[in-house]
């Protein structure tokens, strides 16, 4: 099984790139961030023109995730207020960021985890979402399930992710962000790129702006984490270059995880 995951950054201006993408490569299931469009307007006929099932969470000009599979999931459920309780969740299932679902016996979960730059507050924002993230992955791990989240993290996991070296102040590799992703970790979940490729420089999203990716200054913050009875089974995991090189492309490209 072929998993990939894709920062889109608007699914109606990259369409054509994600349809080509995927004749090309042609996974078992593709998680979608940034979206970008209401359930109603995602354009589903064009996928399943593929022979993709569609499984969408979004909402107007910001955020959004969505799930395509070759087989339709089981149990699909959006945010975190199916598996934790509302009074936890509050508010923070008013942004579409978190969709879930089952196909051959693996819980499938794509995630677009907020920038947390630009105030306090969203910084704040940001460290309350991984905090109940955990919490909600601890709740769907204790499950029979192996589990599969992947996503725009937004949090580079450690200094060879980033191609520099940043203070401590720098939204993405504050302490707080990494321990948070640290604690995760602990869960049991296990990062299927590091599992092959211990090298820096290696990067799933770069700035548009000052020839960001002509010159490498990435990050990687686009992530697939496996339990270990998923990992024990993987024999791949590659960051795809080529769609960054299109004209007008998302500024991340897609990580493909192959599971045997």
């Amino acid at each position: 099984m072929q998993i990939a995951t894709w920062n889109v950054n608007s699914i109606r201006i990259r369409l054509n790139q994600v349809l080509d993408w995927l004749e090309a490569n042609p996974v078992d299931i593709l998680c979608l961030q940034e979206t970008k469009v209401v359930d109603e307007q995602f354009p589903q006929a064009e996928f399943q023109s593929l022979g993709y099932h569609c499984h969408v969470f979004g909402q107007k000009s910001y955020n959004g995730v969505a799930i395509l599979s070759r087989s339709p999931l089981e149990q699909v459920t959006t945010g975190f207020s199916p598996v934790l309780d509302q009074d936890c969740v509050g508010e923070f299932d008013e942004q579409k960021r978190l969709i879930a679902g089952i196909m051959a016996g693996i819980r499938i979960i794509s995630v677009y985890v907020p920038n947390g730059g630009g105030s306090p507050e969203k910084y704040a924002y940001k460290l309350h979402w991984l905090k109940l993230l955990q919490k909600y992955l601890s709740a769907v791990l204790a499950q029979p399930y192996p589990v599969c989240i992947c996503g725009d993290f937004n949090v580079a996991p450690d200094d060879r992710d980033i191609y520099f070296v940043p203070e401590s102040t720098v939204v993405g590799t504050t302490d707080i962000e990494r321990q948070l992703l640290e604690e995760i970790r602990n869960l049991g979940l296990l990062d299927v790129f590091r599992h092959f490729h211990s090298d820096s420089g290696l990067y799933s999203w770069w700035d548009y702006r000052e020839g960001g990716f002509r010159r490498n200054r990435g990050w990687r913050i686009d992530l697939i984490y496996a339990c270990q009875r998923l990992l024990d089974q993987a024999t791949s995991c590659q960051i795809d270059l080529e769609p960054r090189r299109q004209p007008k492309p998302s500024d991340h490209t897609p990580v493909i995880a192959e599971f045997g």
